[in-house]
């Protein structure tokens, strides 16, 4: 039964073989009115608004990448999460006030009041946030 458990199920050395979860400094995006002061916080340090799909396993996948791969240190950017089905007017309103057309999953960059960059899907994980910094 040892050797069954350790092809099969789960050993001693589980614990070890746990990857440590990064932590990535989302705020959610929750009111119109936040909007406003992510695009005055623009003018101080780029904000980042990603917009997911909790519903939508490719939204998750790119989420799940993102995190993955965010190595960018706290005081550098600010990082906003909007569920869109959660916030629906929000995510149109976003999509009025920096005049970028709605995809999902999103990520825009703002920075001194504009859209400096923004990708969908796939694109969204190629996409260098440190040269925004």
């Amino acid at each position: 039964m040892g050797i069954l458990k350790g092809l099969f199920g789960k050993g001693n050395n589980s614990e070890k073989e746990k990857k440590e979860e990064k932590v990535v400094p989302w705020a959610p995006l929750a009111s119109v009115e936040q909007l406003e002061v992510i695009k005055e916080r623009s003018n101080v340090r780029p904000q980042v608004i990603f917009k997911h799909s909790t519903t939508c396993g490719i939204s998750r996948m790119v989420m799940n990448r993102f995190n993955e791969g965010y190595d960018i240190s706290n005081n550098s950017l600010d990082l906003h999460y909007l569920d869109l089905h959660q916030y629906r007017s929000v995510s149109n309103e976003t999509s009025n006030v920096f005049g970028v057309v709605h995809e999902s999953p999103q990520l825009l960059v703002i920075k001194n009041g504009t859209v400096v960059a923004h990708e969908s899907h796939g694109a969204i994980t190629q996409l260098d946030l440190k040269k925004y910094i």
